[in-house]
């Protein structure tokens, strides 16, 4: 896997605030003085996913598969103190890096492992967190080893029975990629959900989705009122809208699995 530079950039629009940027790609933004305010739309996503899986402030256990800024980690730690959290980052460098300019408190609860998602999932104990987040790049992919059943089977092991994965995806129409990964989801959580904001879903751009699965279910009423109410209202595909979306899609397996679309393929495609 090869690792792209990182540079931590200033928001010229927000002093104080920081980009994470890979590959030239934005990959985080932070305000180390505003932990609770999600910048990237994706991420208020997740964040919203987060604020409905359990009672406000109650302690979550959290993986995050990919690091960069650790924006929702920082995320978690403020909304839900004393939460314990580990951060799955392959690139020590990165880290190093973010937490020299942009600091962790001393207390946040978060731990950083320099292991990609495979091997530190593989890692954990059974029946261990409340959440895992996969938000994960390489050479500005989402890596093939992250999407296969067999994968999305070892996360539902480290799960507590009612625990949820929640996934930032990257894709385009006609979505191939993503309706055989969320097929995967299905396979393995029984309740599912995809969102993105409509031109996303319409194919005028190429976009983040965000996926997430729950052997106990999920709020979906909360999840679709918070969707329609949102600064950027998104659409929320669940039951028979998401078999519907997913139509017959075959989830990748180990033998088979493939990366997310490459952003600098559909930009060359688009002209």
């Amino acid at each position: 896997m090869t690792l792209q530079p990182a540079e931590l950039v200033p928001d010229r629009e927000e002093p104080g605030a920081w980009f994470v940027r890979i590959g030239g790609i934005d990959q985080s933004w932070v305000d180390p003085d505003a932990p609770q305010h999600l910048e990237f739309d994706y991420m208020v996503r997740i964040g919203q996913h987060l604020d409905a899986h359990a009672p406000a402030g109650q302690r979550l256990r959290v993986i995050h598969i990919g690091g960069a800024g650790m924006s929702l980690a920082r995320y978690v730690a403020a909304t839900r103190p004393t939460s314990p959290q580990i951060v799955l980052e392959p690139d020590a460098a990165l880290t190093a890096q973010v937490r020299e300019a942009l600091p962790l408190s001393a207390h946040s609860g978060i731990k950083v492992r320099a292991l990609d998602g495979r091997t530190g999932v593989a890692q954990l104990p059974n029946d261990y967190a409340d959440v895992v987040i996969l938000d994960a790049f390489a050479d500005g992919q989402v890596p093939a080893s992250l999407v296969s059943v067999e994968f999305f089977a070892d996360v539902a092991r480290v799960l507590h029975a009612d625990g949820a994965l929640l996934a930032n995806l990257v894709d385009d129409r006609p979505f191939a990629w993503s309706r055989r990964l969320m097929a995967g989801v299905v396979e393995v959580f029984g309740q599912a959900s995809l969102s993105a904001e409509p031109a996303v879903f319409k194919g005028r751009r190429f976009g983040n989705l965000v996926g997430a699965g729950c052997r106990a279910g999920l709020p979906i009423g909360r999840l679709t009122r918070q969707a329609a109410g949102s600064a950027f209202p998104y659409r929320l595909l669940s039951g028979p809208e998401l078999d519907g979306f997913l139509a017959g899609a075959r989830p990748f397996t180990d033998t088979d699995a493939e990366p997310s679309p490459a952003r600098d393929h559909w930009l060359t495609w688009r002209g």
